[in-house]
């Protein structure tokens, strides 16, 4: 006899409708698989925190580009001059970052992230202070590595806060572009106050910075430090795919290169090529930087529906025109094609982050070092020679090179595959361990054995059961 109450009468106490136990089986499994799958949303407060202080360690890579007009002007360098105090920054911050990760990659070390803050602020904050040249590149030297310190292990923090979710890395990188895009403008106001011998106000990012990584490190630093023991015992082992993760660097050069050269000159370049003043510059500088800003959150959402490498591989075919775009095109045009080319660069670049650390999942810390470290700072070991370029011939001859340089970058990631990412293997591991819970929880009557049977991940029954075959009916007592 069904146990099924007739219409009007509610069920006795104590029991259920046997439907409404299988709606209840099956929604509760469904639960559990999601919880213990890779695939639960990033906690948000830690990695809001995290992409504010990164925005506050890159307002000084983008302050160094950011400096060079005022230097050419108060202490009249030359652009060679001018470009060596870039590369000053870049070079050291180029060695450090990779020796950083593998640090980072034996031991955890969230201490570096306020203490870098700082280091980075302080170089950038002394450079206006004298005029000893030789001073200027040791200050800017320190900076740079202070900021080299901070990037493997804020991205690999990062990564444990997003749990493998493109859109969320892409949020933490546009805060590092967002505090580039804020650079000049934050330069611009601290120089009108008093010239560079104001730069030690440039200290304030770093200070909001320092108590930005302290915050997010009381709820990410437990969290880092448990994963990665569980993820020791649960992540299936990975294999490091050197050739492709050397391909991918290669291109990340290419791309450095350009952007480091843009931004060491773009503002020199779009006063004589728009006939504007200082304001001009100024102006396609901020482009150049806030564009990004949109590429690499629209790099992330792409991402995650068309895949890292088909989108990266879009990214630098969109930059050959763009940057060609620069160097030809005279007038106003010219900040539409700085626009392009931010969004060709950006698109690309926590993309570069997460392929990297898939590429080497054994080595995380090195993976994130490079990526962000070696092959994005060595652009500015390049910046001298276009420097030199533009006082021989032109700064147009000069920067017509860089148009090729994105189509380098594609030929080497065409031959990229897809790496699986982590997050995902350790969701398979995760759903076996639940569908073995499953099976071994004896259910409570036979309509509640018969629900947990419907809701079995076994293919074959799923497939030999009819979807209409009703199984929640029993006798009763």
């Amino acid at each position: 006899m069904p146990t099924t109450p007739p219409p009007g009468r509610a069920a006795p106490p104590g029991r259920s409708d046997p439907s409404q136990r299988i709606h209840q089986s099956r929604r509760s499994h469904r639960s559990r698989r999601s919880e213990a799958s890779g695939a639960p949303r990033p906690s948000g407060s830690p990695l809001l925190l995290l992409a504010l202080g990164h925005a506050c360690v890159d307002v000084y890579q983008g302050a160094v580009a950011a400096l060079v007009p005022f230097f050419l002007a108060e202490r009249a360098y030359t652009y060679a001059a001018a470009s060596g105090i870039v590369l000053a920054a870049s070079l050291l911050s180029s060695v450090a970052q990779p020796l950083f990760g593998a640090l980072t990659d034996k031991w955890p070390m969230p201490w570096l992230l306020p203490v870098s803050t700082l280091a980075g602020g302080v170089g950038v904050a002394l450079s206006g202070v004298s005029g000893s040249y030789a001073l200027t590149l040791t200050v800017v030297a320190v900076s740079g590595i202070g900021v080299a310190a901070y990037h493997p292990e804020s991205a690999r923090m990062a990564r444990v806060a997003s749990r493998g979710s493109h859109t969320a890395m892409g949020w933490f990188s546009l805060g590092g572009n967002l505090g580039f895009a804020t650079a000049p403008l934050a330069v611009s106001a601290v120089v009108a106050t008093g010239g560079l011998h104001a730069s030690p106000l440039l200290i304030v990012p770093a200070l909001v910075g320092a108590a930005l990584c302290l915050a997010a490190l009381r709820t990410v630093n437990a969290r880092t430090t448990t994963g990665r023991s569980a993820s020791a015992a649960t992540r299936p082992a990975g294999k490091d795919d050197w050739p492709a993760f050397l391909r991918m660097s290669g291109a990340i050069v290419c791309r450095s290169i350009v952007f480091v050269g843009l931004s060491a000159f773009i503002s020199l370049y779009a006063r004589q090529r728009t006939g504007g003043g200082e304001i001009a510059g100024t102006a396609a500088l901020f482009v150049l930087y806030l564009g990004g800003a949109i590429g690499t959150v629209a790099g992330g959402r792409l991402a995650t529906r068309y895949g890292r490498v088909r989108v990266v591989r879009w990214s630098y075919a969109l930059t050959v025109p763009a940057v060609a775009g620069i160097v030809l095109v005279p007038g106003p045009l010219l900040y539409l094609f700085v626009a392009l080319t931010s969004a060709g660069l950006y698109l690309p670049f926590s993309l570069h982050v997460t392929l990297g650390q898939d590429y080497l999942p054994r080595r995380v810390g090195t993976a994130s070092g490079v990526t962000l470290g070696l092959t994005v700072s060595v652009g500015g070991i390049a910046s001298p020679l276009i420097g030199a370029a533009a006082d021989a011939t032109s700064l147009q001859t000069a920067l017509a090179p860089l148009i090729a340089l994105p189509a380098l970058g594609w030929l080497l990631l065409r031959t990229l595959h897809e790496p699986a990412m982590p997050e995902a293997a350790m969701s398979e591991v995760s759903m076996s361990e639940v569908s073995m819970s499953e099976a071994a929880t004896p259910a409570a009557d036979p309509a509640e054995a018969a629900a947990s049977e419907a809701a079995a991940p076994d293919p074959a029954r799923a497939v030999a059961r009819a979807p209409h075959r009703d199984t929640a009916r029993t006798t009763g007592a």
